[in-house]
């Protein structure tokens, strides 16, 4: 996948397309696509970054290689700098809290850029991933792909978003908690059924393909209306009816006097597509 100019990261490769999508990859193959500093760095960059840019209006984030991701690299780790020990228990616990956050918020970039994202996930999807995957939009996988809630294995208990997000996502609590206390592998079928993701490909050819084809629909549409339902939809999400029904109308009190609106109206009346400004 060649990269777009202006995007040029270590460990992610992104493209972007003339019809307003663009295709980030998580690029440590050899490494499985594993959670290091400069993963962790990249994603943060690569999601600010599209945000920011008028011309992207729908994004797929997939993974190279073998699999989506293994996790956290266990060799490596996510920290660049270790805590020193000859700090007391209080100024080692700030830094600890200052490293998961700046974590966090990498993952946390997926949900918080104003586009929508389809996670486009093969083989395994290991700790992080589960975490990264629940912070975008739309999530498909190949029948192939599993997803792992790994960190109890390792001591720890997941800590950039999974135990937020997913039960959210699947609203089965005993199956997530299941998933999180065994660490057990969860397949394609399992998934689907459950609702984490919703749909399923034959192999990572078509998946890539179906996913920048449902981007390329998103595209279409009026940026306006597709930013305010992303927008609207997080904020009713994390609030009661009530809440989200008083947002929705100050959000909306401005926002019906869109240009797009009229051109919607209009290309529907001449069975033409309209054709929309950026943000």
């Amino acid at each position: 996948m060649p990269e777009s100019p202006k995007y040029q990261y270590e460990n992610v490769k992104v493209q972007v397309f003339p019809d307003g999508v663009a295709h980030v990859e998580l690029n440590r193959p050899k490494s499985l696509n594993s959670f290091n500093y400069g993963l962790i760095r990249d994603i943060l960059a690569a999601f600010t970054d599209i945000d920011s840019d008028p011309r992207v209006r729908a994004i797929v984030l997939s993974g190279s290689g073998r699999m989506f991701t293994a996790g956290l690299d266990l060799k490596q780790g996510s920290s660049k700098n270790k805590i020193s020990p000859d700090l007391d228990v209080a100024r080692q616990a700030f830094a600890r809290q200052a490293h998961l956050r700046w974590f966090q918020s990498s993952v946390s970039s997926l949900e918080k850029c104003s586009k929508p994202v389809i996670v486009a996930m093969h083989g395994g999807v290991i700790g992080a991933g589960v975490d990264l995957s629940t912070s975008g939009d739309i999530r498909y996988g190949t029948k192939d792909s599993y997803y792992c809630i790994k960190e109890v294995d390792v001591g720890l208990a997941a800590d950039i978003g999974t135990l937020q997000r997913l039960p959210k996502v699947v609203g089965n609590a005993s199956l997530i908690r299941e998933l999180c206390y065994t660490s057990r592998n969860m397949y394609a079928d399992e998934a689907l059924q459950c609702g984490l993701i919703s749909r399923i490909f034959d192999n990572k050819e078509q998946l890539i393909e179906g996913a920048l084809k449902t981007a390329r629909e998103i595209a279409s549409k009026s940026p306006v209306a597709v930013v305010s339902t992303k927008k609207l939809l997080n904020y009713s999400r994390d609030h009661s009816v009530d809440e989200g029904l008083e947002y929705t109308a100050v959000w909306n009190g401005v926002m019906l006097g869109t240009e797009d609106i009229p051109k919607s109206v209009e290309a529907f009346l001449k069975k033409k597509p309209a054709v929309y400004a950026n943000l």
